[in-house]
């Protein structure tokens, strides 16, 4: 049968097109339920919002009254059990008066001399903003160098163990196809919207959500490579020209959401998580162990899968000789499309994690991470999904004990400062090398 060279180009924009607009629409469904979700009474109609939260001692006030006024208008709003309260608002250009009402706290919760009860508040570029109470007096705290340097190497080690299920789907794209994905941080953005999608949008328990959202963005990846990659890569086209098509993309993808969710910051249902006590001076929630767990466990099947399974073994002679692959009568269309799929499935997941992780969920939240993925990738070795790993993790610990030494905002730039002094010493990555087995 022979194709004409029109049919890709259709099957591009048809297949492409028919997929974001499906995701377009129910972001856009599910837009006025998740605004309807977070509002008081009626303010659920009003286009801005307020989210404020009360805290005493580290737990959260629930039964606090907050009102809000910029002169004209008035609302007030009460704090749920995590301590938080949305209140809507009809504008953005006003400068408004928060109050925390000291009659309305709960028994046996008391502001300190000299609290402030109110506060006030002006809108940024975006349709929200937070503000927040805590009534427990500032205690200076003396803690040892090196009780704070385990603290912050465990949640490094949390930080790099999600950033590894994003660095080892961009890795395994790299490895098959010598394409660097710079979409790769949108794919992670959708998984984290579709969770937020059929959690606080349908309603569905977190549970059933994150599943759901693992699999469209799974559904999305093996859409994208039917629908745009393959077709370009039967084209020929350079890698040069597949990377710029990438960048292109996901300019689109990210301008796409913010369309539809908004400039705002939004969190998913157990976001506020309470410290588990009895670690000493680690701070870890119930959240936190979970997304440890969840990483560790998707990595070690991921591993089984790549060394175990026929499918897993062809997609390491495909990275390692595409040709030597194909003329061994392996499928490398086939092999590429999995490693799609997979690669996004990871992205999907790492995104539910990263949204818990920060927390709270973006527009642009996949690209706040997406040089330290590609950092994670390059220093593990491009194209070895182990060597990403390894990468991952070394990052991870990097960005969060480094703030012992520096400012907490050059935290990302410290890590890539390390990716180029080992890269000085070592270009192929720590497990690249010139014939690569896996």
């Amino acid at each position: 049968m022979t194709v004409t060279a029109r049919n890709p180009l259709r099957w591009i924009v048809l297949s492409l097109g028919a997929f974001l607009a499906a995701a377009a629409m129910l972001l856009s469904s599910a837009g006025g339920a998740i605004a309807a979700s977070n509002d008081d009474g009626d303010d659920a109609d009003l286009p801005y919002s307020i989210v404020v939260n009360v805290r005493s001692g580290g737990e959260a006030v629930e039964g606090a009254t907050i009102t809000v006024t910029d002169g004209t208008f008035e609302g007030e709003g009460t704090t749920d059990a995590s301590g938080r309260a949305t209140i809507g608002v009809p504008e953005k250009e006003s400068t408004w008066t928060l109050e925390l009402v000291e009659s309305s706290l709960p028994s046996g919760v008391n502001a300190p001399d000299g609290f402030a009860f109110t506060q006030e508040a002006t809108f940024g570029a975006g349709s929200s903003i937070t503000k927040n109470f805590t009534l427990v007096a500032a205690e200076r705290q003396t803690t040892s160098f090196w009780d704070q340097f385990l603290s912050r190497a465990v949640n490094g080690l949390n930080f790099g163990l999600m950033l590894a299920l994003a660095a080892i789907g961009l890795s395994l794209v790299f490895g098959t196809t010598g394409l660097s994905n710079f979409a790769h941080g949108e794919m992670v953005t959708f998984g984290a919207l579709m969770a937020l999608l059929f959690s606080t949008g349908v309603g569905w328990s977190i549970w059933i959500a994150i599943p759901v959202a693992v699999i469209l963005s799974a559904a999305f990846g093996f859409t994208m490579d039917a629908g745009l990659w393959r077709p370009l890569r039967r084209k020929g086209l350079g890698t040069v020209q597949l990377m710029i098509v990438s960048i292109g993309l996901s300019l689109a993808l990210r301008y796409l959401y913010q369309m539809f969710v908004g400039g705002g910051t939004e969190q998913l249902p157990g976001a506020v998580a309470q410290s588990i006590p009895g670690l000493g001076p680690i701070r870890l929630s119930v959240t936190d162990v979970i997304s440890m767990a969840v990483s560790i466990i998707v990595i070690g099947l991921f591993a089984w899968w790549l060394m175990r399974t026929r499918i897993g073994r062809a997609t390491r002679a495909v990275s390692d000789n595409p040709s030597l692959a194909a003329a061994s009568g392996i499928d490398v269309d086939g092999v590429v499309r999995i490693v799609w799929v997979v690669a996004a499935g990871l992205a999907g997941l790492s995104g539910v994690l990263w949204a818990y992780f920060r927390p709270g969920i973006k527009w642009d939240m996949g690209t706040s991470i997406l040089l330290l993925v590609f950092a994670a990738v390059t220093l593990g070795g491009l194209g070895t999904a182990f060597g990403a790993l390894i990468g991952s993790i070394i990052v991870g610990l990097l960005v969060e004990v480094s703030t012992l030494w520096i400012p907490s905002d050059l935290k990302y730039v410290g890590a890539l400062v390390v990716l180029i002094v080992i890269l000085l010493f070592r270009p192929q990555g720590i497990l690249g090398r010139r014939e690569r087995i896996g």
